[in-house]
């Protein structure tokens, strides 16, 4: 399956998104300057991708909780399970390794967790950022601490404009 490579500049920098007909194999930050990528209108650029792109526009405006476009994992059995329990973690929310291991029915599995978090292709969507340590800390991000703290507190602003605006009190 061929795939494609399109760019998204975000407010935490370049974001390179890789996907295929059958729908998005990574988002991961890009340290480097857009180089020659295919242009999104191209009629060679999967619609899965330009959903994405769509999609990631609307979260980083505060628009969007949630993704729906289509995954491509390419995992072993056990990251698939864990990256699909991180889906579930609400946004706005943060969750742990043990809360993951328990999720996916292997309790004792923390430190794979851990090892299969850190190899999640799909950052964002896939969110990997909301998960700290048991102690409450930050733990690393492929993307750096400093974007995982933005994205953790970007989800929590707008989670509670989205309450004030819903006239939600806690």
């Amino acid at each position: 399956m061929e795939t494609k490579m399109i760019t998204y500049q975000s407010p935490l920098g370049l974001i390179e998104i890789t996907g295929t007909e059958q729908g998005i194999v990574s988002i991961l930050f890009s340290e480097e300057q857009a180089g020659d990528r295919v242009p999104l209108d191209s009629d060679i650029v999967p619609a899965a991708m330009k959903q994405c792109l769509q999609q990631l526009d609307e979260y980083f405006k505060g628009e969007r909780m949630e993704f729906s476009f289509p995954f491509d994992f390419a995992g072993t059995e056990f990251q698939k399970k864990v990256w699909h329990a991180l889906t579930t973690i609400p946004y706005g929310k943060t969750g742990s390794y043990k809360q993951i291991a328990v999720a996916i029915g292997n309790e004792k599995a923390v430190r794979a967790v851990g090892m299969a978090n850190s190899k999640n292709p799909i950052s964002i969507a896939v969110p990997c950022h909301r998960i700290i340590g048991s102690s409450g800390k930050l733990t690393g991000y492929a993307g750096g601490l400093w974007r995982k703290e933005w994205l953790l507190k970007h989800e929590q602003t707008m989670a509670e404009k989205r309450k004030e605006k819903a006239g939600i009190l806690e």
